[in-house]
Parts: structure tokens; C-alpha cells; sequence
């Protein structure tokens, strides 16, 4: 279940996933309760993994096992919060409570808006852009939702693809395979002022994820291993 639309507002973070926030926790307790009175076996939840994690000094990529950002920035905390309580109401609920913490989606219906606004240069690298993005294409999000409805031990399972990459090297590639010109490189002072804290942090703190679990357990693979060929189908 999901409130969102579009590209999410960086700048106006909290207000965008509001109601998303509460589909995460109301929501998931009133699913929950209506799977427990039918006697349900499996609960498949959706989490996501990216800026969640901790960043830290070597940049690895995250695993299921590293914590979540105990000081997330002011205008995330909310919506971290919202993912702590789908996780563990999940986890501790008595039966099999699987949760995928899926990466960027990409493919149909997932990225129209942000490749339009790449063509329009209105998504600039933010100081050297090494924040760390992991991401899916829609159609291995699916067949990895499939395996966890099938196969899945309780746990959490990230569902990314195989490379891991800073906004310096994907940005320019989605830019290339679109026909959009080189995106534009602005400094995190002015970066803070157009996207703000959120935005610089997207741009150049966050971090990858592992998906080495999800692979090993679900007996999953993703059709499309990087970006790096998944954007071409986008053009």
C-alpha cells in the first residue's frame, strides 16, 4: 500500500508521506489483525532499504543485519518510524512475517516523471554525488515478491539489484541512454536551498544495499543484475 505518486518532494519530505506513514502503521495493524482471523500462514510486507541505513565510513553496502539510522535527519524521523513499526509488527506477529525492503524502482509506470525531468536538466548532481542508490527493476520486484510468497522464511530480505551505485555514476547514465544532455552540478549549499536537507543527503550520503540474502533464500536472481542495462529500457 502506498500514498505516493510520482517522484517524491525531497524538500517537503514529511507532508509527501503522511499518508503513506499511516498506511505503514494503522494499515499494516489492521491487515495483520484481519490475517490473523482468517488464520493466514504468510504476511508478505513492503519495507525499503536506501537512506534507512546508517551510512558509514567505508560506504559497503548494507545488509538485512545492519541496523536502521538510529538519527535519521528531523524531516525523515517520522517516516522511519513508520517503517520500524511495519517491520517489527510484522516480525513479531504469529506466523511466517516476511519483509522486503525493496530499492529504487525503475521500469513501467515507476520512473516516466524522473526521466522527463532528467530530459528537462532539472535533476542535478548535488556536490559529487556520492550518495549510494540501489535499485530494482519493477518486473524483479514482482518475481522476488513471488519467491517470498512461496518460499519465504520469516525474516527481512533486501530486494536490489546487483550493483550498488553513486548518484555520479547512474545519473549521467540514465541521462545518456535517454537522449537527455549531461545532468548539471550544483554545490551542496545551493542543493540545500533547492532540494534541502533530504535532497543532499539523497545526493550524497546515502547507502547501497546487499542483496546477497534475497538471493541465497529465495532462490532469486534478478533478470536485470545493474542499472546499467535496466536503463536502457527506459529511453
Amino acid at each position: 500500500m502506498t500514498a505516493l505518486a510520482g517522484l517524491n518532494d525531497f524538500k517537503h519530505w514529511e507532508a509527501s508521506f503522511a499518508r503513506t506513514n499511516e498506511l505503514r502503521t494503522r494499515g499494516t495493524d489492521i491487515l495483520l489483525a484481519a490475517a490473523l482471523a482468517a488464520r493466514a500462514e504468510r504476511f508478505v510486507a513492503q519495507s525499503y532499504t536506501s537512506w534507512t541505513t546508517a551510512p558509514n565510513s567505508t560506504s559497503s553496502p548494507s545488509t538485512e543485519d545492519d541496523p536502521l539510522d538510529p538519527r535519521p535527519l528531523k524531516a525523515q524521523a517520522s517516516t522511519l518510524a513508520a517503517i520500524r513499526h511495519l517491520e517489527r509488527a510484522v516480525l513479531e506477529a504469529p506466523l511466517i512475517g516476511v519483509v522486503l525492503r525493496y530499492g529504487s524502482f525503475y521500469g513501467p509506470g515507476a520512473t516516466e516523471s524522473l526521466v522527463e525531468l532528467v530530459k528537462k536538466r532539472r535533476v542535478p548532481i548535488i556536490g559529487r554525488g556520492t550518495g549510494v542508490w540501489s535499485w530494482i527493476h519493477v518486473d524483479d520486484a514482482a518475481a522476488a515478491t513471488v519467491a517470498a510468497m512461496e518460499r519465504g522464511q520469516p525474516g527481512i530480505y533486501n530486494v536490489v539489484d546487483d550493483e550498488p551505485a553513486a548518484v555520479a555514476d547512474w545519473l549521467p547514465h540514465l541521462a545518456a541512454v535517454t537522449g537527455a544532455r549531461p545532468p548539471l552540478r550544483i554545490p551542496a549549499w545551493l542543493g540545500r536551498l533547492a532540494a534541502g536537507e533530504v535532497g543532499v543527503s539523497m545526493m550524497t550520503r546515502i547507502r547501497g544495499s546487499s542483496n546477497a540474502k534475497a538471493k541465497r533464500d529465495l532462490d532469486w536472481k534478478p533478470a536485470w543484475p545493474s542499472w546499467r542495462e535496466g536503463f536502457r529500457t527506459l529511453g
